[in-house]
């Protein structure tokens, strides 16, 4: 049975997760949206402190890679367990120390080394072979494209067979990290006319001959988080990189590629949930200077207008925060939640964006202007209702599942 509380064997890693983003993010978090592009060099120093409590097996997996290491299967594989019980693991506790994180600042969060969203790709499709070989890489993630939005079933770079490499030539637009990452993980076709199951992952190393990281991008938000296009032309990568099995099955479709999101879908639900939680926590401490007080023993009706708004938003968000924790579970008890995972990035992709706008607006010109950090959490927080696949994506996904529909019955 779920439980929906915050497990109690966590609760020292997310206390842990609470003091470093309030004592080393939160400090710096207006230095490095100012200094954009700049690398933050104060991350190496928290970056190697997480690698060293991970390599502890205490915690079942510390920061932003802790549900990308394998999860309940590498846990598995060290004591067999009883299929009827229920595990608390490395992707809840991710989650949750995610969220702690970025309570902190999500830019800063998304620009830690060897945390990156390719991490995730490689956890969910790579061999065990290569999980072995590509321990400790930092993986930027390259799936978008100038022509294809949401629709990552529609990519047009492509990678041919040559030999022992695969040569891919394309172009990928957003990629996080890109140019700060060891290597990236590229989405490519291998005949277009298969469709999305001839889909495969790549892992290209920065110093693969034809990869070029062309610029940087200006962004409203996670000013701190490198931004980057990449080009690939006529870019070899040994075959033994790609990730997973060569074989392309018609049948099972984008199966592959897609259990890709299940994995990551709740770790940026989890950064809106933290981001959205930082607005909501200094609004209320700003409403009470201002003498308006939170009353939860007095229905909301019966209190300010700026009381009860804030009441709904807390309601919101505490829905946002149980969708994620149950598609973490799901997944550390080895449930299939691509559909738990669409319903919490839907769910807390919204919710972020009207927290952090509303908590600006409840905060007058004090939430507008740059003396408080709440303008740059609404900034912040509208990517996270966009990238993984934008609100639209995962409803129309959540839809697909619930009716038991295909992506060709239902568009």
């Amino acid at each position: 049975m779920i439980n929906l509380e915050t497990p109690r064997k966590q609760r020292a890693l997310i206390d842990q997760a609470h003091q470093l983003a309030m004592n080393m993010l939160r400090p710096i978090s207006r230095k490095y949206d100012r200094a954009e592009h700049e690398y933050p060099k104060e991350l190496d120093m928290l970056a190697a402190l997480i690698d060293g409590v991970s390599e502890t097996g205490a915690t079942g997996g510390a920061g932003a890679s802790g549900g990308r290491q394998g999860g309940a299967k590498a846990a598995e594989k060290k004591e067999p367990r009883d299929p009827d019980a229920v595990r608390n693991g490395a992707n809840l506790a991710s989650v949750l120390s995610i969220a702690e994180m970025c309570w902190g600042d999500t830019a800063l969060l998304l620009s830690m080394p060897r945390q990156g969203l390719g991490n995730a790709a490689i956890a969910a499709v790579a061999s065990e072979e290569q999980l072995a070989r590509y321990e400790g890489t930092w993986a930027a993630m390259a799936i978008t494209e100038p022509g294809t939005g949401s629709d990552s079933a529609n990519i047009t770079t492509t990678a041919t067979k040559d030999g022992d490499e695969y040569v891919l030539n394309g172009e990928k637009i957003f990629v996080t990290s890109g140019q700060r990452a060891d290597s990236v993980v590229v989405w490519a076709t291998l005949d277009k006319s298969l469709g999305r199951a001839a889909i495969k992952s790549f892992l290209v190393r920065r110093d693969n001959p034809g990869m070029k990281v062309e610029r940087l991008e200006h962004k409203l938000g996670i000013r701190a988080s490198d931004t980057a296009v990449i080009t690939f032309t006529d870019c070899r990568v040994p075959a033994e990189d790609l990730l997973g099995s060569p074989e392309v099955n018609t049948k099972a479709g984008f199966g592959g590629a897609m259990a890709t999101f299940d994995n990551t879908r709740p770790l940026v639900a989890a950064m809106a949930v933290g981001c959205a939680r930082a607005s909501l926590d200094l609004t209320r401490d700003l409403l009470e200077r201002a003498g308006i007080t939170i009353d939860y023993d007095r229905p909301a009706q019966v209190q300010s207008a700026a009381a009860a708004k804030f009441l709904q938003l807390e309601a919101d968000w505490e829905g946002a925060k149980l969708l994620m924790m149950q598609a973490a579970w799901m997944a550390d008890n080895r449930k299939p939640n691509s559909l738990e995972a669409s319903m919490a990035k839907a769910k807390a992709g919204r919710v972020g964006s009207d927290v952090t706008l509303s908590c600006v607006q409840l905060c007058g010109t004090l939430g507008y202007s740059e003396t408080e950090l709440l303008e740059k959490w609404s900034r912040d927080s509208k990517i996270l209702d966009i990238f993984e696949g934008t609100q639209q994506i995962q409803q129309l996904i959540v839809a697909r599942r619930v009716l038991g529909l295909s992506s060709a019955e239902l568009k």
